[in-house]
């Protein structure tokens, strides 16, 4: 049969199937379409008929049927099938012996029926149903930036929802805090529109419309998407959203930070607020003594623009003695640092510049507590040596203060009380005393002030001579303290540059910069220190020694010792000599040892002769006899030698001079 037979075939089929379905006697109903349900991008798999028939499909003709017009796409012939050309014509396949149709790459563009026709006579078609779904993506949503106001007398956009790609059309619900949201007359309205994409895909639009309240400022707004996959029924989620609701303020109040006890010193920040959004321009003020005014803070712009306004509102205003205090643009009064002249009663102003409507905050009282400057009398104590003195603190504050005096150089301390009793003075007690005036109640929040007490006396000198070891034709510094009340002045013997620097009201040191000469080797130089009371002299002796680096010799005299000492006695000992005997003592102690140890061990065996020879000679076996011998010398001096004793604990003669041999031929 030709293909122009087979279509005459397939109309008359369906002229007849037309009339059974007009109930024409004697006519069959046609069936439902078998439904096929594939995802876009899988496979359909088309049959040829019912999954329980068993018939011969091995001839047979398939059919896309569009708009109700059949078109031929696939042949099968002996069970061998052939595409027609078209759109189909690179997808199709047969599977299962011929009586199933693979159809590939399922796009939207290919839900419609499909007609499997066999070539027997009286044979009926088998009509397939398919239909395509597609997930949407994520769904977007955007919100109004701009916000919405509460006095809006119409539905405003809240947000918009859009779900891409997706098929068929998903169904889109909004919801606030969780509870959908369903058209409202004048209160709330939902506009969806879609657009068909290229691909047969569906882009969904959907506008959420809706008239806000005040309690709306923290309401979370999102979007769901429903669609059907052949898996069954899903939904996606948008993230939530907040719109910015505007509404006027009904209340202005003050907060400061930090909390709690405040000190002089702190960053204290007093925030104007109001339960209004946006905020109203802000305005604190502080309450103080003298004529009445009121100053609008930070309004000179809209003064400007308003002046007629702002006369009205200034005469509505409570009459308070207020003044401004300059805050930023938020509101903010930043105290820094804290004084107590910040002390007193805040209050805080909101002017909502739209209506121009004005709102008082309650008054707020700031308190910063302090501690007045510390005071000592006296201020310049000094006082004779065996004597005593009293010194005296004072300072106020606006809460109860606690007094302690300390020592200066180290920090202890020694009463508590604004009174320090000082007894039976001595030149040790002069320096520096602090005392401390705190709040127990305000941690941190504290004052001192530093006295020094001066006693009486002749200078003091740090020491009364000292040698040092100096290379020709260097430049060096010589250094020289003295302390003494009153204070000392310092002259040198040699010629120089000396320069003074104070060490405390009482105390100085003078450095003088000199070139090492024959001269000053020979002289050595004198650092005189002298007041009212007498003076005091420090000799500085100048040694040459190539082979030395320059410092200065140590010294073990305390400084007041040597500083008042009438003593001729000089210390001037060499440090490295005193190093050379301490590492030969060291090497002798040390060789006695491992020689003892020595002599033990072959005493005990029975093997060492007692005497008193200056040489002994252990004896050895025979046949360890011909091994060499080690001969072991002290080069101690004869008056060093009294370590070394003999065997039997006496001291060697001052001509011994301690010769051991030891027989090491083993």
């Amino acid at each position: 049969m030709g293909r122009s037979g087979l279509i005459c075939a397939f109309l008359i089929a369906a002229c007849c199937c037309c009339r059974r379905a007009a109930g024409v006697p004697g006519e069959a109903e046609r069936p439902q379409p078998e439904l096929v349900e594939v995802e876009v991008g899988g496979t359909a798999l088309l049959k040829c008929g019912p999954s329980h028939s068993q018939g011969n499909f091995s001839h047979a003709d398939w059919f896309s049927v569009h708009k109700e017009k059949p078109t031929l796409i696939f042949r099968v012939s002996q069970g061998q099938g052939q595409s027609e050309p078209g759109e189909y014509q690179n997808r199709l396949s047969l599977q299962d012996k011929g009586t199933t149709l693979a159809l590939t790459g399922i796009t939207p563009h290919d839900e419609r029926i499909f007609l499997c026709q066999g070539k027997r006579p009286r044979s009926q078609g088998h009509r397939i149903q398919l239909r395509v779904y597609k997930a949407p993506e994520e769904p977007v949503i955007q919100v109004n930036a701009l916000g919405i106001s509460v006095n809006s007398e119409e539905p405003e956009e809240v947000a918009t929802c859009v779900g891409r790609n997706g098929y068929p059309l998903p169904q889109v619900t909004w919801y606030k805090n969780s509870q959908s949201l369903k058209e409202e007359k004048n209160r709330v309205h939902i506009q969806s529109s879609q657009i068909v994409e290229s691909s047969g895909l569906y882009t969904l639009r959907s506008v959420l419309k809706a008239q806000l309240t005040k309690e709306d400022k923290d309401a979370q707004f999102y979007c769901e998407l429903s669609y059907r996959l052949p898996s069954g029924n899903h939904m996606k989620e948008s993230r939530e959203v907040t719109v910015p609701v505007f509404y006027p303020a009904e209340r202005v109040w003050l907060e400061v930070e930090p909390e709690g006890m405040l000190k002089e010193g702190d960053r204290v920040e007093i925030r104007c607020l109001a339960d209004g959004n946006p905020p109203p321009h802000f305005s604190i003020s502080k309450q103080v003594r003298g004529p009445l005014l009121w100053v609008q803070v930070g309004m000179q712009e809209w003064l400007e623009v308003h002046s007629h306004h702002a006369f009205v509102l200034s005469q509505n205003l409570r009459t308070r003695e207020m003044e401004e205090e300059r805050t930023d643009d938020n509101g903010v009064l930043v105290l820094e640092p804290a004084q107590k002249e910040h002390s007193g009663l805040y209050e805080c102003q909101g002017l909502d510049l739209e209506t121009t409507a004005s709102l008082l905050s309650d008054q707020q009282e700031l308190v910063v507590n302090y501690v007045s400057e510390v005071r000592v009398s006296p201020a310049a104590p000094e006082s004779q040596e065996g004597s005593s003195l009293t010194l005296t603190c004072e300072a106020e504050s606006n809460q109860d203060l606690e007094f302690q005096w300390l020592r200066e150089k180290t920090g202890k301390v020694l009463a508590k009380g604004p009174v320090l009793q000082l007894r039976n003075l001595k030149r040790e007690a002069g320096g520096g005393y602090r005392c401390v005036a705190s709040v127990p109640s305000v941690p941190g929040l504290n004052r001192t002030q530093l006295v020094n007490v001066a006693i009486f006396g002749s200078p003091w000198m740090a020491l009364r001579e000292r040698k040092m070891w100096v290379k020709e034709n260097s430049v060096l510094n010589l250094s020289c303290e003295a302390s003494g009340h009153p204070r000392p002045s310092i002259v040198w013997s040699v010629d120089g540059t000396a320069s003074e620097q104070d060490q405390d009201p009482q105390s100085v040191l003078s450095v003088l910069n000199v070139l090492v000469t024959p001269e000053l080797l020979e002289t050595g130089a004198e650092c005189v220190a002298s007041n009212s009371l007498g003076r005091n002299t420090t000799v500085i002796i100048l040694e040459l020694d190539s082979n030395r680096t320059t410092g200065l010799s140590t010294s073990t005299v305390s400084p007041y010792a040597r500083a008042n000492s009438t003593s001729t006695e000089k210390k001037l000992t060499e440090p490295e000599s005193k190093g050379v005997v301490i590492v030969a003592v060291t090497v002798c102690v040390l060789v006695l040892a491992v020689l003892g140890a020595v002599l033990y061990f072959f005493y005990k065996k029975g093997k060492l002769p007692c005497g008193r020879s200056g040489k002994q000679e252990i004896t050895l076996p025979p046949s360890r006899k011909g091994e060499f011998v080690v001969e072991v010398k002290s080069d101690k001096l004869p008056e060093e030698m009294g370590l070394l004793q003999g065997s039997n604990g006496d001291k060697r003669a001052p001509g011994d001079q301690g010769e051991k041999y030891i027989d090491l031929r083993h």
